[in-house]
């Protein structure tokens, strides 16, 4: 080992990516002080199951949870819930907690993650008006999901669409308020966006397509209704507003770091200071595999940007260039994207499989190249997609929509 063993690696952001950065520095040797400081009163967690299986009933809370308190004191991190960091000063290497605290550091790591985005619209404040981002979010929402409750989800993206699929689960009538003219179209397009329009619809959902909320409407300080742009009202016994997540970069703004949609850093996962580096939902990363900036706000980029992020604060060669992966489940779907398609950067969808029975699987495609992949109640294909996206080599269409043509042929 070399010396080493007297500095401090500090972890602000007591995220799945802060627990699993933590967990890499003692399983690559590092036997120094690490200190992880989270402002939430938990155990690191996962966010998934705060939309799939704790919030419909099918999971504990403790399968949320990364490690169990034990794990961090056998490792000898030093695990500061309930506290928020306050100020970075790169100068001296310290950071100042709210309780007064200054440590300093050798080696810091961000992982502030995201804050949700809210409404501008009055209401908001109203009882019964819910955003699920923290466990107590999703326990409050365990609460509003019950048999005939009338909820209202304002947003399409996956969060909107898995709550839906909770609360329809969970027996209540649910309307979803979605701004563009299908959910997810933003993300997926048109033509695999209407698959998903289709299933909720399929599970009774209400789908109020192409307006956004005018206001939320109380009685006695609770929510009773939803106006809607288009000028119509929606009962509501529950609102959730899932219309998007921003980078929790204040702290790294006010410390002068690189800031532009994230935390600016590099290949290895370091900010503009040498000394501080960033991975998870706040990171927005130079990719060498795409050949340009891309912030990723999902689980996977958590589970491997934590862990990159420590071998590069231990001096190891990084290269984070993983191929951007995500899953949903609602209902009887299952789903698996990988990869990076934006609109606009890509001049074709070509599926493999039975859309309507929602078994298949979607390519993206830019000059003949796959882009992403989604594979629909098809499973044991990620990799293989995954591989066909790093290759980044031309691809015959027609072998890609013919299921007779294994994947590993292309």
């Amino acid at each position: 080992m070399t010396a080493g063993d007297d500095r401090t690696f500090v972890i602000v952001g007591a995220s799945l990516a802060g627990a699993k950065a933590a967990e890499t520095l003692r399983e690559e040797g590092f036997t120094g002080r690490v200190v992880l400081v989270g402002e939430e009163p938990w155990l690191p967690y996962e966010r998934p199951p705060l939309s799939k299986g704790y919030l419909i009933g099918s999971e504990e809370r403790s399968a949320a949870f990364v490690h169990d308190e034990a794990w961090y004191d056998g490792q000898r991190i030093e695990l500061r819930t309930g506290v928020r960091a306050e100020a970075i000063d790169p100068a001296a290497h310290t950071v100042t907690l709210a309780d007064g605290e200054r440590l300093g550091y050798d080696k810091l790591l961000l992982t502030t993650g995201s804050v949700v985005r809210t409404l501008p619209v009055p209401g908001t404040d109203l009882a019964g008006v819910h955003h699920l981002r923290r466990i107590e979010d999703s326990d409050a929402l365990r609460d509003a999901l019950v048999e005939g409750a009338r909820v209202v989800v304002v947003g399409g993206g996956w969060i909107g669409l898995e709550v839906a699929a909770a609360a329809r689960t969970r027996g209540a009538a649910v309307t979803l308020v979605e701004i563009d003219r299908l959910p997810l179209r933003r993300v997926l397009g048109d033509e695999a966006a209407q698959v998903f329009a289709d299933l909720h619809t399929s599970h009774g959902v209400e789908l109020r397509l192409g307006t956004g909320v005018r206001e939320i409407v109380g009685r006695d300080g609770r929510v009773a209704s939803v106006t809607l742009e288009d000028g119509s009202s929606v009962p509501a016994d529950a609102v959730v507003v899932g219309v998007g997540i921003s980078p929790a970069t204040e702290l790294a703004e006010v410390a002068g770091l690189a800031v532009d949609s994230g935390v600016l850093v590099d290949a290895a996962l370091r900010t503009s200071d040498p000394d501080v580096h960033a991975a998870g939902d706040v990171a927005n990363v130079d990719h060498p595999l795409l050949g340009r900036r891309l912030r990723v706000e999902h689980w996977d980029n958590a589970l491997h940007g934590g862990p990159a992020a420590a071998r590069s604060m231990l001096g190891q060669e990084v290269r984070y260039d993983r191929v951007p992966y995500f899953f949903t489940d609602q209902y009887d779907l299952g789903m698996e994207y990988t990869g990076h398609a934006e609109p606009g950067r890509y001049d074709r969808v070509v599926f493999r499989g039975d859309v309507a029975a929602r078994e298949f699987i979607a390519f993206w495609l830019a000059d003949g190249r796959v882009l992403a992949g989604m594979n629909v109640n098809v499973w044991d294909v990620a990799e293989e997609i995954e591989r066909i996206v790093r290759a980044g080599a031309p691809v015959d269409p027609a072998r890609l929509e013919d299921p007779a043509v294994p994947l590993s042929e292309l």
